[in-house]
């Protein structure tokens, strides 16, 4: 597994953006500067994360989510299994 999150992530597992294996690792998402713990789905390259709309669900239970746009940084949160700690690549 390489150190570099994926470009488009989802939480939800219906989604063709859905990877259990970085999601374990733990993905931390800084949004115009800020950390973010409420992203349901992001995407770097096309500069938008999408959060849950407070308490709303629709229909069919899930939670109502909002497109919103800027610079997206994506990070992990814990190193992969097997690579040391402390070190870093030149």
């Amino acid at each position: 597994m390489t150190d570099t999150p994926p470009d488009h992530l989802s939480i939800d597992p219906s989604s063709p953006y859905f990877d259990q294996p970085p999601l374990e690792r733990g993905i931390g998402i800084r949004f115009k500067g800020l950390e973010r713990t409420d992203v349901e789905e992001y995407s770097i390259s096309e500069g938008w994360i999408r959060v849950a709309l407070g308490k709303k669900v629709d229909r069919r239970g899930r939670p109502l989510t909002i497109k919103l746009l800027g610079p997206v940084e994506a990070y992990f949160q814990r190193p992969a299994e097997g690579a040391e700690e402390g070190t870093t690549e030149a």
